[in-house]
């Protein structure tokens, strides 16, 4: 895993969606009591394993969206003890997995002297956002992109007509799913409120610095 700062890591992986080369990426954040945070987990290889649980036991697991669960199973079985904590309305759609906490934006007491939390209102991803306030870094997973461009013509044509190629932002087809504006709009600004600087996303590259000036342009389109 890649190092981000004290505490926090991260392992990015090859997805596809929709036959879309768009990838994705897991965040690990270790408490202050020393355990282990997986937001978005990936795919659970023997090697991954090792690295995670050489730097702490993993006690919470969380699919933060609608779209981020796919992996959450596995990473159950493999951590028996972890809390999983998934999005509102994921319940329904994975009946396999035994959810411990459905996330509405509250922070759960083992958290809460490293992380805030927000529900992301008035769309349909249903995403918590998290701020890792030691390394004021926002970790999100729908929230933004940022490709620089993509191998994959397919990919490549789809960034464009998405409005994201060679820039951060939302795509223009996920915007639709912003059902109230206004409340989403809200939401924006309460995370346009906190005090980081790095965006750790899911999908394309880490914006490693003047992460509020990038979400705020990303969000110019969204008028509450």
């Amino acid at each position: 895993m890649e190092r981000l700062a004290d505490d926090l890591w991260v392992e990015a992986a090859e997805q596809s969606f929709f036959g879309l080369h768009l990838g994705t990426r897991m965040t690990v954040v270790r408490l202050q009591d020393g355990s282990l945070l997986v937001h978005s987990p990936i795919a659970l290889t023997a090697d991954l394993k090792a690295e995670v649980d050489a730097i702490g036991p993993v006690l919470h697991i969380v699919a933060p969206s609608q779209g981020h669960h796919l992996y959450a199973g596995e990473w159950q079985r493999a951590y028996p003890g972890a809390l999983l904590h998934a999005a509102v309305g994921l319940a329904k759609r994975r009946k396999d997995l035994a959810i411990d906490h459905e996330l509405r934006g509250e922070a759960h007491e083992d958290w809460r002297n490293d992380l805030d939390t927000l529900f992301l209102d008035g769309t349909m991803f249903n995403e918590t956002v998290f701020l890792h306030r030691p390394s004021r870094s926002l970790i999100v997973a729908d929230v933004i992109e940022n490709f620089e461009t993509s191998s994959h013509w397919p990919t490549r044509t789809y960034l464009k007509v998405a409005g994201i190629h060679g820039k951060p932002g939302l795509s223009r087809s996920l915007r639709p799913f912003f059902r109230d504006k206004k409340r989403a709009r809200r939401s924006i600004d309460e995370i346009l409120s906190w005090d980081f600087d790095r965006i750790v996303l899911a999908h394309g590259d880490i914006i490693d610095s003047g992460g509020p000036d990038v979400l705020r342009e990303a969000y110019t389109w969204l008028k509450g």
